[in-house]
């Protein structure tokens, strides 16, 4: 053989010649020819590799008998001959196929033991015994995978390749995630009766390349199955976790992950008890990834807290991967190396300069980390600019604090060490308080659009539930999944959850005061802008405003301020004809009544094919008071026609 053939191509001829030698000393028993060949000794060069009918046996604990027998099974599907010798040994051309029956009579060593449920053959599915008359008629094969196995050629199972995947170590890890992989070895090897369950409570991106690291310092491999992949019916899943310990020996993959990300929602019991029967039934090295941190099964478990990587790691990965143009998107997100590299790839792919690939990663960024709070809150479109708030000087003031504080968070908490001191506080608050329709929602999306961030707008009324701690599971849930992007979260009605607190009388009370705390801590810990809106600053309890960083005021808008709206109001590339702003002004409506006028205005126009008017925002007017139940005044119209 060629010296310069790769190991692993010499093992594949070594392994090919073992196992045309053993089938030939196996052909000529079934012939009963004497005297026998003898299969040549394993080349010493590759002695720590065995041949892989020598790997099965040992792997599975197979006797010599048990081994011919497999053997005999793999002969018929590799050489045509052995049909023809099966069927003349058993005296029946019928019969041209290995049966336990032929086996006892042309093995050597044969016994009864060997295709018994529980021994390894049958056990472990090494053999499938066919229909027959009786047990020792039937016809036996070997089964596909281990067939491959024999020929040398390595793949996964393919029952187990719509459930598991191979997975594989990273190219790199954060200094954090190292530390980490580091534990995860040292909890594998502490010894003891049993290895532990290992749960990495965290997001699957960070929790993933962690395990694949770990097993490949582990010197092995690792396998990934999702919860929501795992068979519900009892045999299913038995017949899984054979197929698994069997492939974990053949493959060596002695570790496997599951991402229980899916046991959740509607099915979240169910998949959450398969996952629990799973963990429970697996003796090796098993990890769990679940960002909730759930506990599975009653298999002792070790816990391990998974973040995504110190800020000043993405902010390196940031650099090297776009340049110093991407430093804005390393304070605004948080997201795993991996999500960093794919959004990194996908941004210089669109885009032909360096700061054209920052600004594409930035949108992808959004766009990436939007689909956690999709399902639990409304995303409204900020599109409105600052020309289009119309507010007192101080109050504008107010507004471009707040927007400054987003910008310069990162600077102030990090680089000059505020977030060093702890992590209580550092969130930005802040209360709308107004009647409806001054701006409160107009001047939140002012601040997303101005600053490029998501807006969602959050019910309260519909996150306070009935259930004790149900409200706290609701918004820790909003909180995390908008913790990544620092969306800009807005509670509307506050009194709802921020009345005034009253005695406490019982259970109920006690509880409803423990979600206020639980919603102002988070409030104080977000990383991003949580705004609380409400029409009447009066009905809260002035220890929680004492707690909110801002308080911006949305007055009843005054004539100046109404005009300037109405200026506002109607787009450039809507036609006006003689529309008079002050006494547009006279009408005692708040913004959001302006804008509703002035649309309703801009489509009794368009049918009449006309620019807009006074007369059709009179019209609108009319309407616009009707459904605020109120009347027009002579004050209010007063030269109009």
């Amino acid at each position: 053989m060629d010296a310069m053939v790769a190991p692993a191509s010499q093992w594949e001829a070594a392994n090919q010649a073992h196992l045309v030698a053993a089938l030939g000393v196996l052909k000529n028993r079934l012939r009963n020819q004497a005297p026998r060949a003898s299969v040549a000794p394993w080349p010493a060069a590759l002695a720590t590799r065995p041949p892989a009918l020598e790997q099965i046996s040992t792997l599975f604990a197979l006797s010599s008998f048990e081994q011919d027998l497999l053997l005999l099974c793999a002969g018929m599907e590799l050489d045509a001959e052995f049909a023809s010798l099966c069927a003349a040994a058993q005296g029946d051309a019928s019969r041209p196929w290995p049966s336990f029956a032929l086996a006892l009579a042309v093995l050597e060593a044969p016994h009864w033991s060997a295709l018994a449920p529980d021994a390894p053959l049958r056990r472990w599915k090494l053999l499938e015994v066919g229909s027959g008359a009786t047990l020792t008629q039937a016809a036996l094969r070997i089964d596909e995978r281990v067939l491959h196995h024999l020929a040398g050629v390595a793949h996964l199972d393919e029952r187990l390749a719509g459930l598991v995947r191979r997975l594989a170590a990273p190219d790199s890890l954060a200094a954090s995630h190292a530390a980490i992989v580091r534990t995860l070895l040292a909890t594998w090897t502490a010894g003891g009766t049993a290895v532990p369950l290992v749960q990495l409570c965290g997001e699957p991106n960070d929790c993933l390349p962690i395990a694949g690291a770990a097993a490949a310092a582990a010197d092995t491999g690792a396998a990934l199955i999702a919860a929501d992949l795992l068979p519900a019916a009892s045999g299913e899943l038995e017949n899984l976790l054979t197929l698994w310990r069997r492939e974990a020996m053949l493959s060596d993959l002695g570790v496997l992950v599951v991402d229980a990300e899916a046991a959740s929602g509607d099915e979240g019991h169910a998949r959450a008890a398969l996952l629990s029967r799973l963990v429970d039934a697996l003796d090796g090295r098993v990890v769990v990834c679940d960002r909730l941190g759930r506990r599975h099964g009653r298999r002792p478990a070790v816990v391990l807290d998974v973040r995504h990587p110190q800020p000043e790691e993405q902010r390196a990965a940031w650099d090297t991967l776009l340049g110093s143009a991407a430093d804005p998107i390393a304070r605004q997100f948080s997201l795993s190396l991996t999500d960093i590299q794919a959004i990194a790839a996908e941004a210089r792919a669109r885009a032909t300069q360096q700061d054209d690939a920052a600004t594409a990663a930035w949108d992808l960024c959004r766009a990436r980390l939007r689909a956690r709070l999709d399902g639990l809150a409304r995303r409204v479109e900020a599109r409105a600019g600052w020309d289009q708030l119309v507010l007192p000087p101080a109050e504008i003031a107010t507004l471009h604090a707040i927007a400054a504080q987003l910008r310069q968070r990162a600077t102030v908490y990090e680089r000059w060490g505020f977030a060093a001191q702890g992590s209580r506080g550092l969130g930005i608050s802040a209360l709308f308080y107004g009647p409806s329709g001054t701006g409160k929602t107009l001047a939140a999306e002012v601040l997303a659009a101005s600053l490029r961030l998501d807006l969602y707008r959050i019910d309260l009324s519909s996150v306070v539930s009935k259930y004790i701690g149900e409200t706290e599971a609701n918004l820790r849930r909003v909180f995390d999944s908008a913790e990544e992007s620092g969306a800009i979260l807005l509670f509307d009605e506050a009194d709802a959850l921020f009345g005034k607190r009253s005695e406490v009388k019982d259970s109920h009370d006690r509880y409803a005061n423990i979600e206020v705390s639980y919603l102002l801590q988070r409030m104080e810990e977000y990383r991003g802008l949580a705004v609380l809106t409400t029409n009447l600053k009066t009905s809260l309890d002035s220890a929680f405003l004492r707690r909110l960083r801002f308080v911006v005021q949305f007055p009843f808008p005054d004539a100046a301020h109404r005009a300037a709206i109405w200026r506002a109001v109607f787009p450039p590339g809507a036609p006006i004809d003689g529309l008079d702003w002050e006494r547009l002004a006279a009408l005692r409506v708040a913004g959001g009544n302006i804008r509703s006028i002035a649309l309703n205005a801009a489509f009794l126009a368009a049918d009449a094919g006309q620019s807009v008017g006074m007369a059709h925002v009179l019209a609108a007017a009319r309407s616009e008071y009707a459904k605020l139940e109120r009347p027009l005044t002579p004050t209010e119209i007063a030269g109009w026609t």
